[in-house]
């Protein structure tokens, strides 16, 4: 008796580590109700509110698709975001899916807490055709394998280097192609008087201070004019030269170029002073001829409107960055400001990978797209007869402060490239006083084909202390102004007090963070 219920109680036992098993190792989720999945992301508009309860898209999840979308929002700093899913990793309490900044997304991906989506781009074509290039899937590729989606958040290449046509046929000058005949014009649109009214009141260049993480001071005004030299951006990411572009000796002799432009009086003696909207007036006003400026600053229909009504004659053109001494040329650095959505390890052992590529495919294209970005059609929107949407009126429409709230999702949709969302954000429009056709949408197709220095990862680099961007700057400064004489032997002293300082350790500090996460192309 002992004997057969020994031999029963094995039997029992085998047979509960087998469907223990069983269900360990299950790949699909159960089919007897949708698939749950909780999904955190970041909100289009922040101030307006979650997405409502009673977004239809929930209801199309779940009848289609089989899936049940929990879907909170994570907080709009990034700081705090990271925080948050930090917490939730500490917790091992990742949501099935959400998005991250690049640095905690390779912690947790090297900690074993993603799932690799490799085989998933496959089974989303047209979100993998829209916004996959090899860039992307690189960006969030280790030791060959994927652990992320890195999805588009800006508008890359958006400006361009651009010249008053109009003054170029004054006098009777082409378009310059290299430093020296930029040079060459700077001076004609300074001294010659372009706009013909009689007064020395013009210049060739005209900028402001705008410094970022990515493109130290003096900044992005200046930046095809760095690129010529070969140092243009804060950062050069390539392996073979990595490195603080002002510790490069070519950043000597872009120096140079610049104290040539403003010793000779060629730049609006208002650039250091100037603000952004300083700028803008200024070159609306007629002040200079040449400058770096963003797609839509220039050519949107209300940005515009005072040049033309200004000089109905006038005529910006976009240009090529000037091409330097030894052939360099870019208009600046290029960071794609990619985000990563990122599927937990756990979501993946519970089967969910297939269904959230399902769904993320579906917001890609189509009817998803539409909905999350524009909401619905005859609710939110209208389409025009090229099939662009419109803004309903009144506060439903997707502009509105009701509307608003059901395009939480247009992050997780839009790809910044399309005519479809673009042409909705810069439509073709002609203007009130020279009746030429003009759209912000052209502007940034032009801008977007030219010569640009891709620098992926260099906005998210180490930033210097604030004793050491203020020596980095205020040395510049003095430079430009004549405080300090431009010799070589000045500037060596300069960059070595740099480095002593800290800037040898920012320089060590970027190479170690630009390693760690993947960025060296």
């Amino acid at each position: 008796m002992k004997k057969r219920f020994f031999v029963v109680a094995i039997l029992l036992v085998a047979l509960s580590a087998f469907i223990f098993a069983q269900g360990k190792g299950e790949s699909k989720p159960k089919t007897d109700g949708p698939v749950k999945i909780e999904m955190w992301y970041n909100a289009t508009q922040t101030e307006v509110g979650p997405l409502p309860n009673d977004w239809i898209g929930y209801k199309i999840l779940k009848d289609r698709f089989n899936i049940e979308l929990e879907a909170s929002t994570i907080p709009s700093n990034p700081q705090d975001q990271d925080m948050k899913i930090q917490a939730a990793s500490a917790a091992d309490a990742l949501p099935d899916f959400f998005v991250a900044n690049r640095e905690v997304w390779l912690r947790l991906a090297k900690n074993g807490m993603l799932a690799d989506v490799t085989d998933l781009y496959s089974k989303m074509p047209n979100r993998t055709s829209i916004m996959f290039d090899q860039g992307a899937i690189d960006f969030t590729t280790i030791d060959g394998r994927s652990y992320g989606f890195a999805t588009p958040s800006i508008i890359a290449r958006n400006e361009g280097l651009l010249i008053r046509k109009d003054w170029l046929d004054r006098l009777g000058l082409e378009i310059p192609k290299t430093t020296e005949e930029l040079l060459e014009v700077m001076r004609a649109f300074t001294f010659n008087d372009p706009d013909g009214n009689g007064k020395h009141d013009t210049w060739g260049y005209g900028a402001f201070i705008e410094a970022t993480t990515y493109e130290a001071y003096p900044g992005r005004r200046f930046e095809p004019l760095l690129g010529a030299f070969g140092v243009e951006g804060t950062w050069n990411m390539t392996k073979a030269n990595f490195g603080l572009q002002i510790r490069k000796p070519e950043f000597f002799d872009y120096m140079k170029y610049m104290k040539t432009i403003i010793g000779e009086g060629l730049i609006d003696p208002n650039w250091m002073a100037y603000k952004k909207d300083d700028f803008r007036a200024a070159w609306k006003q007629g002040k200079f001829g040449i400058m770096r400026e963003q797609n839509a600053a220039y050519s949107a229909q209300n940005n515009y409107a005072p040049f033309d009504s200004n000089f109905p004659e006038g005529e910006w053109v976009i240009v090529e960055a000037p091409i330097g001494p030894k052939g360099k040329q870019s208009i600046g650095p290029e960071v794609r400001g990619l985000r990563i959505w990122a599927i937990s390890d756990k979501a993946a052992a519970a089967g969910k990978a297939e269904k959230i590529a399902e769904m993320f495919e579906w917001m890609s294209h189509g009817e998803g797209y539409l909905l999350c970005g524009w909401g619905q059609e005859g609710v939110n929107y209208t389409l025009d007869k090229d099939g662009i949407p419109v803004s309903m009126p009144g506060p439903i429409g997707f502009d509105g402060a009701v509307g608003q709230t059901y395009i939480q999702l247009r992050s997780m949709a839009f790809n910044y490239s399309s005519d479809t969302e673009l042409l909705s954000r810069y439509p073709v429009y002609t203007t009130e006083v020279s009746k030429k056709q003009m759209s912000a949408l052209w502007a940034l197709r032009e801008m977007q084909g030219k010569k640009w220095t891709p620098s992926m990862g260099a906005d998210s680099m180490p930033v210097p202390s604030t004793d050491l961007k203020t020596f980095y700057e205020q040395g510049l400064a003095e430079f430009f102004t004549g405080k300090r004489a431009l010799t070589e032997a000045n500037w060596k002293a300069f960059i070595a007090e740099f480095d002593r300082i800290g800037g040898l350790a920012w320089e060590k500090a970027g190479l170690e963070y630009a390693t760690a996460n993947n960025y060296l192309n």
